[in-house]
């Protein structure tokens, strides 16, 4: 399939291609992708600008991984370096935004941040009790709170201490009934990083709830998603997108894709793979098999029901690892604010109204704005 560029500057930062129907697409569902690349310290929104053309929003974080969104209550959590921040989205402030009115249709401005300390959170979600997340660094799934830095919720049963070795490589976590029912790893060790040793053959698929191992001998498993009742999840070694009997301990494989995978979201019938570029220098990846390690990060689509490609994002520049994808419905040009400049907290919003701060340049009093 042809690509399109992005924009006449092949070599500006951030620069990608795309197939010329992925922006129709996003377009006729409504929606907008977002990406964490801890490499290129962002969270990007990408969003239809027409139908024949992309726009995307780059934002800086320090080190994002996963992601959450959850619409219907306006919020979104991202998991960084050492802390966990929480997201208020405000329609009222983005349309009213200072000098953009009527552009964007969200805004996501940081409401809380929790201070977990460097635990390299993967994968996160809301339940029953509050944020959840994956410690990969001490090997279990945490709850995240006020009172700590982080309190231990599950630990797979082969880990026989916490501590900070990262000894499986514990990564995704599928929510059912608002609690933490699956997890992936990419293997049983309970050593100081022992999943390096075979790091493409011993993942595995865990239940949370009775400590059973599902499935075990994965390629690097990432991603575990529930959609329509059925579980899916990614093996990064070899770019297979797999669906699992969960009762049987069985998967199929649904579609392959050159590259290495991880970051799966589905919205409708459609599902966006994160795809991630080869590191050349890493003794890691070289050990995975997959046949063109020279292909560039970007995102893939697939039509569920048929398990086509559809079409795919391709970054020429600034972009060469993705983590997390989330699809942000009835969202064509979201906004999102992080905590580095002072621009977020010019937007308030109580209850029934939202200000935004109106500064006088000439009275040289930038810190105290009226609304």
């Amino acid at each position: 399939m042809e690509l399109k560029p992005s924009g006449d500057n092949m070599l500006a930062p951030f620069s990608c291609s795309y197939t010329p129907n992925i922006p129709e697409l996003l377009m006729k569902l409504r929606c907008s992708i977002a990406i964490s690349t801890y490499q290129a310290g962002k969270v990007i929104f990408l969003s239809p600008k027409n139908e024949e053309s992309l726009i995307q929003l780059p934002r800086t974080f320090n080190k994002p991984m996963g992601l959450t969104f959850e619409p219907e209550n306006g919020r979104m959590a991202l998991a960084c370096r050492d802390e966990v921040i929480v997201f208020a989205n405000s329609p009222e402030l983005a349309t009213s935004y200072p000098g953009k009115q009527g552009i964007y249709d969200a805004l996501y401005l940081p409401r809380v941040t929790y201070h977990t300390g460097p635990v390299d959170i993967h994968d996160l979600n809301w339940g029953e009790k509050g944020l959840y997340a994956v410690n990969t660094l001490f090997s279990c799934l945490m709850l995240i709170g006020d009172s700590h830095n982080f309190i231990p919720y599950w630990v797979p049963p082969f880990i026989k201490e916490l501590k900070s070795e990262d000894r499986c490589h514990l990564n995704g976590m599928v929510m059912i009934d608002n609690k933490p029912k699956y997890a992936t790893a990419f293997n049983q060790g309970n050593s100081f990083q022992s999943w390096r040793d075979h790091v493409a053959t011993d993942g595995v698929l865990l239940d949370v709830e009775s400590d059973e191992i599902i499935v075990s001998g994965l390629a690097m498993p990432h991603s575990p998603r529930m959609i329509a009742g059925e579980l899916y999840l990614l093996l990064s070694a070899t770019g297979e997108i797999i669906r699992v009997n969960t009762h049987s301990g069985t998967f199929e494989t649904i579609s392959r894709i050159n590259g290495f995978v991880r970051g799966l979201a589905c919205y409708r019938d459609f599902l966006f793979v994160g795809l991630s570029r080869i590191r050349k220098n890493s003794s890691t990846f070289a050990k995975l098999k997959i046949a063109d390690k020279s292909q560039n990060a970007g995102i893939a689509v697939i039509h569920l029901p048929t398990a086509s490609f559809v079409g795919e994002i391709r970054y020429h520049t600034s972009v060469d690892e993705i983590y997390d994808v989330q699809i942000l419905p009835e969202t064509v040009r979201p906004n999102i604010f992080n905590t580095r400049q002072p621009e977020h907290k010019n937007g308030l919003s109580i209850p029934g109204t939202t200000f935004w701060a109106v500064h006088d340049p000439e009275s040289g009093e930038q810190d105290q704005p009226s609304w």
